[in-house]
């Protein structure tokens, strides 16, 4: 199926929507884009006075909890939609907030697709920097590949990297907390020991991360200046 601008407007809308009605407050946009193995819904300008309030005492805590609840069920209401009104069918959806500057993004793998990683200049420099601050706070992927969404989204997989003790918090239900941790974490690290930006020529705007952990797998997503 062709997707066209009336398409990812119409999923713009159903989305801000939905957010509106289980958090009381739309976006300011949702810019939607649609691709061979997936789609990715960014999102700008989202926060509410009651989590500006939580932010603004240093609860982030409360603030990633509360959003937790709430996009757990919001995103099977998206992904039925996708599925039954844009013939969508997502395996895997992953999400992540961009604190300071209210940003966000909602990520969907289609089912039924074998990614591959496409050829892009600065790719393999990428992979490489990736790997070593993945294996400094955690281990080296088993595997990593890696796509341009569009000419300003760029997503990285990668697959094998929890360690024995990460699986032993997920099997006994601290999984919330580890996947907290790991993203302050691997932002940070990210963010400072590295500079993907540079490796690809581009000034970074947001850097996103979220796992999988059933499946061992994690996808990082990267927006860029023009």
């Amino acid at each position: 199926m062709l997707y066209t601008a009336n398409h990812t407007n119409q999923i713009a809308a159903y989305t801000g929507k939905l957010l509106r009605d289980r958090f009381g407050k739309g976006p300011e946009s949702v810019h939607v884009s649609v691709g061979k193995y997936g789609i990715a819904l960014h999102i700008r300008n989202f926060i509410g006075p009651v989590e500006k309030f939580l932010l603004n005492q240093e609860e982030e805590k409360a603030f990633r909890y509360t959003r937790e609840l709430l996009m757990e069920s919001l995103l099977p209401e998206l992904k039925a939609y996708l599925e039954k009104e844009m013939d969508i069918r997502l395996e895997e959806i992953y999400y992540d907030w961009g604190l300071h500057n209210a940003s966000g993004i909602i990520i969907g793998l289609m089912a039924d697709q074998t990614i591959e990683t496409e050829d892009y200049t600065g790719r393999e420099a990428l992979h490489k920097e990736i790997s070593r601050i993945t294996g400094i706070v955690q281990k080296v992927p088993e595997k990593v590949y890696s796509w341009w969404m569009n000419p300003k989204t760029l997503f990285v997989v990668r697959e094998g990297i929890l360690i024995l003790i990460e699986k032993e918090l997920i099997s006994t239900g601290f999984d919330e907390v580890l996947r907290t941790t790991k993203r302050k974490l691997e932002k940070r690290y990210f963010e400072e020991e590295t500079k993907l930006g540079t490796i690809l020529g581009r000034t970074i705007v947001d850097f996103y991360v979220d796992w999988d952990f059933d499946k061992d797998k994690s996808v990082i997503a990267c927006t860029f200046q023009d």
